[in-house]
């Protein structure tokens, strides 16, 4: 892959349609599998999904939901399909999706992306990466290369807007892996690590 779109912005709005609110309302495993795929949107710049992991809320010690409802974990327990954002190590923002019905407090963190659109701008953001694969391959980059942070925290995905989650209106086949969970302390056997198998930009444990 050069440092060009794959695909270019109107092209990508008419070949997809926005996730709506009920897809996330599913079982948390569900649609963390689901998601991959899927174009994560943020004004100009996009990119497909091709690693999740899901967190199963209160009873997954590794979920920030564990200890209950907070003023960090509000939004967890609400709507599905809102975007938890959170500061981490002092330097990356993260971004998770709220999964299940409201009330039930699980999420889905995006971990990597495979750029399609907007890359110039990616790479003005991260003029560090060296390679495409490295523009989003981690859930720190994505939301670096994506200008993803807490202030959308709470945002909601399912409604138009420059911030946004969709699917091809004809969905590609691809194979799907699972593996542990990457840089956890609790639960970290879990097989809650989801991603398209063989795919390059899928992040490195």
């Amino acid at each position: 892959m050069h440092w060009s779109d794959r695909i270019p912005y109107r092209q990508l709005e008419r070949e997809t349609e926005i996730l709506p609110e009920a897809f996330f309302a599913g079982p948390t495993i569900e649609v963390a599998r689901g998601l991959l795929g899927k174009i994560l949107v943020h004004g100009r710049t996009a990119g497909m999904i091709v690693e999740v992991e899901a967190y199963l809320g209160e009873e997954d010690r590794a979920a920030h939901a564990w200890r209950g409802l907070t003023p960090r974990t509000r939004v967890l327990f609400g709507p599905p399909g809102r975007a938890y954002v959170y500061f981490i190590y002092g330097m990356h923002e993260c971004l998770n999706i709220v999964a299940e019905p409201d009330g039930s407090p699980g999420c889905v963190l995006i971990r990597a992306l495979e750029p399609t659109t907007g890359i110039a701008r990616m790479r003005r953001r991260r003029p560090a990466a060296r390679t495409p694969e490295e523009l989003t391959s981690g859930p720190g980059r994505l939301t670096q290369a994506l200008g993803i942070t807490r202030r959308l925290y709470g945002a909601d995905l399912t409604r138009p807007g420059p911030f946004t989650l969709r699917r091809w209106v004809r969905e590609p086949a691809f194979p799907i892996a699972a593996g542990p969970r990457i840089g956890i302390r609790h639960c970290r056997d879990w097989p809650l690590r989801f991603f398209i198998a063989g795919n390059r930009f899928v992040s490195r444990p």
